[in-house]
């Protein structure tokens, strides 16, 4: 009898109470919420008269029908206003045996301090049966829900939910808890009937037990963690820009980045729209009072194609004075602007006017959000952010936000542009000083190239030479300075005109290092102050003679040059490495070699062959291969070596310098041993003239012979022997005259009465240029004088 008691109070406990009384009035079931409603419990009320827990006899009128309002005594005292319904319970006879007697709670204010906790409580709170049927749900758990409590009580939960995605993983929790009776914390990000929009939910459920420990149904209560969740979604958004924005020094691509993380997390469509000057390398103009024109580098949309953008991708897009993002660039603050404010709505109208044929503006823009891209005190450019349907407003929260992220991209857009105006200046530095033309002689062929790094290092400081020397000779620099930038180029340029003004003075490879070495170090001490290894720089120089057909080159931490042989062998050239320049503490060492007509010599700086995911050995054998494979040209060949040895993208600056060897033959070089006697010198003039006759230049033999005469005459009189006269036919006629005596001669002006020092003025008169340099053995004078054009 108990048992089946118990089985029907079961199935009431979607009411608020319910009791069993038998034929004779007394109490034989008794719900756990008729316990709450009436603060007896079973063992209290089982078995007692019912008409002991009626704080007055019931009306007649309810008798009858069964139903009705009555008044009931709390155990504390105080009344219980009720509504009762009283239905038959039959017996297997089907005759009545007694009454199911339930009621709904009292409509009025709660009368237990429970009670009222749960009705008022900030949270939404519900309570389920064990069948996931609402039993009972609070004031914030109806408002969330759109609809009053009497709508849900009974109904079982999925009926009254239209997100099938949530309704399953709630449902199933709900299951959960009922199946192993343990609670279940579940966090969930969803809408509800009654708002607009998604909402992050904290939801603890735990199980409701009966005296026996029964489950007997579900409570839960949900916290709207919405704030706090989009607070941490802001933060990670800003800790994932950290990271994301400005991977790269590209302008570009850094607003490609920012749009990346605005669309589709926290606008619909965004643009980046920068002020023209920011691409170039002008100083930044004030911002315009009226109208202002931009240029569109980056945009993205939900929706395929971006049908919301008004221009394409580098074109220029004017923004009128009133509208919000001309707003925002002058204000240098976020200016929200929503459906309805009339400078929106005239934005609107102005796109929908200026968008292209069949690109209107999309319709359902409700909202947007501009804000400047600001950065030391320098405005860039400006986001604009745009919301489309039914999600919400941008409110001050997205203000602040937007603000924050548009601070730390405008940081990285400026160090782009710092970066791409301070490359853009240095090379035209670089370019500037490097040889744009190379002059003409005739001791080699050359082919260059030069690729600066496209890391974000920076422009480097390599260069590279190629200096005409007296007696046909040529010399072939390439340099490299430690450091990338302005400054490295600007070191680079004094270096490069240290070793022009050197090698004009014709000095030795080995001796003009020495000269450049002390050259940097005064450099680094002067500029710096502090170790001179701070300027360091390394350089190749060498000189190449085709009438000797000999290269004497040395190094100053510099990677030593490569041959290749008219044979096709290739080989770099062994030589004594000497320190970087600036290191000081060894002396240069120079290397002689003899090389055949048609050699090719390759000077290059390390960014060919050195790379710290290369191998330097590999690098280098795969550049002699590739010096050695044939080409047309040496044009042709650099671009096979450069496409052979680097990398897709090299790492460093890096300079190619080929130089193919020619030769002069004994019919372009006269010589003649001359005698320490004044009185042959018409003897040595006059094989001079038989030698220019024969090469068909008589119309140059009268300053030849006064040059000659001059020249052999004086080192006759102040050198030492051996003397020795050559003359050399190439793109203009060389005269040399050497001698064992290292005492070099001086221009002077010869006073009015002075019997000679008028031969070398005379000299540098009719010539076209002169000097002297020093040999191993002594010194040589040189004049070189033009040949007619027609030879």
């Amino acid at each position: 009898m108990h048992r089946r008691i118990r089985t029907i109070l079961d199935t009431m406990e979607h009411v608020a109470a319910a009791a069993i009384i038998d034929a004779h009035g007394r109490v034989t079931g008794w719900s756990d919420g008729a316990r709450v409603l009436t603060g007896y419990s079973a063992e209290e009320t089982v078995g007692r008269p019912a008409a002991e827990l009626l704080a007055e006899e019931l009306p007649p009128q309810t008798l009858a029908a069964r139903s009705g309002h009555v008044t009931l005594r709390h155990r504390d005292g105080h009344p219980v206003p009720v509504t009762l319904t009283a239905c038959p319970v039959l017996g297997p006879d089907g005759e009545a045996t007694g009454f199911a007697v339930t009621t709904e709670r009292p409509r009025g204010p709660e009368v237990t301090l429970a009670g009222r906790a749960f009705e008022q409580a900030s949270m939404s709170m519900s309570i389920f049966d064990t069948q996931q049927r609402y039993l009972r749900l609070n004031d914030a758990a109806c408002r969330v829900m759109g609809v009053q409590e009497e709508v849900l009580l009974g109904r079982h939960f999925p009926e009254t939910v239209e997100d099938a995605v949530h309704s399953r993983g709630f449902h199933s929790n709900l299951r959960q808890v009922v199946e192993t009776g343990m609670p279940v914390r579940y966090e969930s990000f969803t809408g509800a009937p009654a708002l607009n929009r998604e909402h992050a939910w904290s939801t603890e459920m735990w199980p409701v037990r009966d005296l026996e420990g029964k489950v007997t149904g579900v409570a839960l209560a949900a916290f709207d963690s919405s704030e706090q969740f989009w607070a941490r979604q802001r933060l990670a958004l800003l800790n994932e820009a950290a990271a994301a924005i400005g991977t790269t020094l590209d302008v570009v691509r850094t607003a490609e980045e920012l749009i990346g993380l605005l669309v589709p997390r926290y606008a619909d469509f965004a643009s980046v729209d920068l002020l023209e000057w920011v691409l170039g390398a002008e100083e930044p103009p004030p911002v315009p009072d009226g109208e202002i024109t931009m240029r569109r580098v980056a945009h993205g949309s939900v929706t395929e194609g971006t049908p919301e953008a008004a221009v394409h991708l580098g074109e220029t897009d004017v923004y009128l004075s009133f509208s919000p993002p001309a707003r925002a660039l002058r204000s240098g603050r976020a200016v929200l602007s929503q459906a309805g404010d009339p400078d929106f709505m005239r934005w609107v109208d102005e796109r929908n006017t200026r968008a292209p044929a069949g690109r209107p503006f999309r319709r359902g823009v409700h909202s947007m959000l501009a804000v400047p891209l600001r950065a030391r005190g320098t405005t860039l450019g400006v986001i604009v952010g745009i919301r489309i349907g039914a999600v919400d407003d941008y409110g001050p929260d997205d203000a602040v936000l937007a603000e924050e992220l548009a601070s730390r991209a405008a940081v990285c857009i400026d160090n782009a542009r710092r970066f791409a105006r301070e490359r853009t200046t240095a090379l035209a530095l670089q370019h500037s000083l490097l040889p744009r033309g190379l002059p003409g002689q005739a001791a080699v062929e050359v082919a260059h190239r030069y690729l600066p790094s496209g890391s974000l290092a920076g422009i480097g400081g390599d260069w590279f030479d190629v200096i005409p020397l007296s007696g046909s000779r040529v010399a072939l620099v390439v340099g490299d300075v430690v450091g990338h930038g302005i400054p490295s180029s600007a070191t680079m340029g004094r270096l490069c005109m240290a070793v022009r003004t050197l090698a004009d003075v014709d000095l030795p490879p080995d001796e003009l290092l020495t000269h450049l070495d002390d050259l940097v170090t005064h450099l680094a001490a002067n500029d710096a102050g502090e170790d001179v290894a701070e300027l360091g720089a390394t350089c190749l120089y060498a000189v190449y003679d085709p009438v000797a057909r000999r290269l004497t080159a040395a190094a100053a931490g510099h990677p030593a040059p490569a041959v290749v042989l008219p044979d096709g062998s290739a080989q770099l050239i062994r030589m004594t490495p000497g320190p970087p320049l600036g290191v000081g503490g060894l002396p240069f060492e120079a290397t002689e070699l003899e090389l055949p007509e048609g050699a090719v010599v390759a000077l290059y700086t390390d960014g060919l062959i050195e790379d710290r995911d290369r191998d330097v050995d590999r690098a280098t054998a795969e550049m002699c291969r590739a010096l050695a494979a044939p080409a047309d040209s040496l044009d042709d060949l650099c671009d096979t070596v450069l496409k052979a040895v680097l990398p897709e993208e090299p790492s460093d600056d890096v300079a190619l310098l080929l130089a193919r060897t020619r030769a002069l033959g004994t019919d372009q070089v006269a010589t003649w041993d001359v005698p320490p006697d004044p009185a042959l010198v018409a003897v040595t003039r006059q094989a001079a003239t038989d030698r220019l006759t024969a090469w068909g230049l008589d119309e140059a033999a009268f300053v030849t012979e006064l040059v000659v005469s001059e020249l052999v005459t004086n080192a006759i009189r102040y050198g030492e022997p051996p003397i020795k006269l050559r003359l050399i036919r190439d793109r203009s006629l060389i005269c040399e005259v050497s001698d064992g005596s290292s005492t070099s001669p001086h221009l002077r002006r010869a006073h009015a009465f002075d019997e000679g020092g008028r031969g070398l003025l005379l000299v540098a008169q009719l010539t076209q240029r002169w000097g002297s340099r020093q040999t191993t053995n002594g010194k040589t004078i040189w004049a070189e004088q033009p040949l007619p054009p027609d030879l």
